[in-house]
């Protein structure tokens, strides 16, 4: 079994060990009343962005999203919020040298003593969740389980749905598919991506991610019959007859989204093997991002 199926696998137990820190992710995170903002880049833009729209839904205060890359420093906020799992990616660390003084600057990591920490005035270190491989599964959904209870969700289903969604069939035979659309709704739009993301690194394969009234919007236009449409969370059951209209297969279940993403990633590891490709050794990618 390659590293990232065992890391997939190991979500669910991880889940609930994190679940034990929900105090320490609430000082971290939930700021009530504070204008935050999340950044992070790849896997860790996406959980930004969901964190941001978990955080307003639950009346926390304002929150936005950016990719690091292309963060300003031009709108004032109370709290910077900086995900990165190893601690080192460039361009979250350039984007932590822009922030003005007196902003709270708060780092979610993996790796203890690393150049983040000597930027910011809060860890929240996750070093359980923490991977060998290149391709990010438990990180981020560790990050985002933790978050949604300190935000004031009850997750006490959360980890039997993740043990579902290792036990449960392929959403469809991956010799069958050779295009991928993830669809997702408010703070399940960041899953999507993710999901899309996985299959990139993992399988090399073309797959795509929108919110989902607006894959009707132009990009129903390429799926055909060797796609999959993957649905996150409350996406609108009519997309479903869109997607089949186009000849595509559309899967969704009732299992929570973070299990869902579960799913997700146990595909582009089957597809990937299906591909002949080993999810460990992504082309062209590295753990970290670092510009020397």
């Amino acid at each position: 079994m390659s590293a990232t199926a065992e890391e997939i696998a190991s979500q669910p137990d991880v889940w609930e060990q994190a679940l034990r820190r929900v105090a320490e992710a609430r000082a971290a995170l939930a700021a009530p009343g504070e204008r935050v903002l999340f950044l992070g880049c790849g896997t860790s833009w996406f959980v930004a962005q969901s964190l941001a729209e978990l955080r307003e839904d639950a009346g926390l205060g304002e929150s936005d999203a950016v990719c690091a890359s292309e963060y300003r420093s031009r709108r004032r906020y109370d709290r910077v919020v900086a995900i990165t799992r190893s601690g080192t990616s460039t361009e979250v660390l350039e984007a932590l040298h822009q922030v003005p003084d007196g902003i709270r600057r708060v780092a979610v990591t993996a790796v203890a003593g690393m150049p983040v920490d000597d930027l910011t005035h809060t860890r929240l270190l996750l070093d359980l969740a923490d991977e060998r491989s290149v391709v990010q599964t438990r990180f981020p959904t560790t990050v985002l389980v933790l978050a949604r209870a300190a935000f004031g969700e009850d997750l006490s289903r959360v980890a039997a749905d993740g043990w579902a969604a290792l036990q449960a069939p392929l959403p469809a035979d991956p010799a069958a598919i050779e295009h991928l659309v993830f669809l997702g709704t408010g703070w399940t739009v960041g899953l999507a991506h993710e999901a899309a993301l996985k299959v990139r690194e993992a399988a090399q394969a073309y797959s795509e991610s929108y919110p989902a009234k607006d894959f009707r919007h132009g990009p129903v236009a390429v799926a055909n019959s060797r796609s999959l449409v993957f649905s996150f969370g409350d996406v609108p059951a009519d997309l479903d007859d869109t997607a089949r209209s186009a000849g595509a297969i559309a899967y969704r279940d009732q299992r929570d989204p973070l299990a869902q993403l579960v799913l997700a990633q146990r595909f582009a590891v089957a597809l990937a093997a299906h591909r002949g490709l080993g999810p460990d050794r992504p082309r062209l990618l590295t753990r970290s991002v670092v510009r020397q």
